[in-house]
């Protein structure tokens, strides 16, 4: 045989050798190395949004509109109707005074209607509550509360929340009949991290007074924004002589004069967003608290809250089998099930041996991680000399 032949057959070996080494050797840390690299910094997987509007009546037309402005942007940039959940104490829209039926506008030009066709509701009119809110948040509800009416969020959850109405000092009035402390909404926070129903929350409030509703958080991960300090009212930007009161609020305006030119692939940040806050355009101080959230703000996307990720999260079967025994209890103590036949005695035999056999059959498993990397690679090596040594000798009887 040509030298050159058994060079060709000798390195062909060694490239066999290489590849299989290398396929064996990727374990379970490599494959979620790969998709972290796909997961967002905040590590999310699904995002919410809860939108309240806790005023009713004709004049603050302005504060149905803040609600459903957000609402049309999250929408925009991906929330799908099934992970808004929309609170709004009042219907302007078909109001006896609105002389544009059906319609609701942030804006003089009316260029826009914000009611449009697809605009879901969940909680209307009286089923705007402190209660339902709190029990909202806290996953409270009652046991026929349908899907859309529930914030069904995890651990892997974003949620932006954006409240707007009538407020004071620590409190903000629901309808003009109930308020909703500082304190409440601290404690609904703290269950909410106690029951792993977040991953982070944008909590972000329009009324007078605003930045006081976040002095009694105490919950990790939480970023929270106001409109306006201690004794400071927060203002109206403009109103709409036909409609005839204030179509939208000044602090909802200009964040979404930021939020516009944003869109789902937007490398703009929550920084990028508050440093636009200035007094002489909202005529209040803006309020920023972030000592609760663990991510600096300039690295924080504005998708990672008004948008949506898809992203893949990887979890192994013993975590989904404790899970269910987590989730009843009886489980854990369970016999496996088989099939009853007449021979009891054979089938009791039967379970010993393929236990036995399916333990056995773990005892060296190709790509198992508790298994040493370099024994593997080891094994491979042998297979793939004893592979090259059979091509040569098959080469010399050529």
């Amino acid at each position: 045989m040509k030298p050159t032949s058994i060079f060709r057959y000798i390195v062909a070996s060694v490239c066999i050798a290489t590849t299989l080494a290398i396929s064996v050797t990727t374990n379970k840390d490599d494959v979620e190395g790969f998709f972290a690299k796909s997961k967002s910094k905040s590590g999310h997987t699904n995002n919410w949004a809860v939108l309240v509007c806790t005023s009713r009546f004709w004049f603050n037309y302005r504060h149905i509109a803040n609600t459903l402005s957000m609402y049309r942007t999250v929408k925009r940039l991906g929330i799908p109707d099934s992970n808004i959940i929309m609170m709004l104490a009042d219907d302007v829209a078909c109001n006896s005074r609105n002389i544009f039926p059906a319609t609701v506008y942030n804006n003089r030009g009316r260029h826009l209607d914000l009611y449009g066709e697809n605009v879901e509701v969940d909680y209307r009119g009286y089923e705007v509550t402190v209660e339902n809110f709190i029990r909202l948040l806290t996953g409270r509800v009652a046991k026929e509360t349908p899907r859309s009416k529930r914030l069904m969020t995890d651990d892997q959850s974003n949620i932006l929340i954006f409240m707007t109405g009538h407020g004071g000092e620590e409190f903000l009035k629901f309808q003009d009949a109930e308020e909703i402390s500082a304190y409440d909404l601290g404690d609904a926070f703290q269950q909410m991290h106690e029951k792993k129903r977040y991953n982070e929350i944008l909590f972000m409030i329009d009324t007078c007074q605003a930045n006081t509703m976040y002095t009694k958080i105490h919950s990790p991960n939480i970023l929270a924004t106001g409109s306006s300090k201690l004794n400071e009212s927060s203002y109206s930007h403009h109103d709409d002589p036909d409609i005839g009161v204030a179509v939208i609020d000044r602090f909802t305006y200009y964040i979404l004069e930021v939020l516009e030119k944003v869109n789902m692939q937007s490398k703009a940040t929550l920084k990028d967003l508050f440093d636009t806050y200035d007094y002489n355009l909202l005529q209040s101080t803006p309020g920023v608290r972030d000592d609760l959230f663990n991510r600096p703000l300039d690295e924080v996307l504005l998708t990672d809250f008004f948008g949506n990720v898809q992203n893949v999260e990887l979890t192994e079967a013993k975590e989904a089998n404790n899970s269910l025994i987590d989730a009843d209890p009886a489980l854990g103590d369970a016999e496996p099930m088989f099939i009853e036949d007449n021979h009891t005695e054979t089938t009791s035999n039967s379970k010993k041996s393929e236990s036995w056999g399916q333990e056995q059959s773990h005892t060296f498993e190709i790509g198992n991680p508790d298994q040493s990397q370099a024994w593997r690679f080891v094994a491979f090596a042998v297979l793939s000399v004893a592979m090259g040594g059979a091509l040569f000798a098959s080469a010399s009887f050529i």
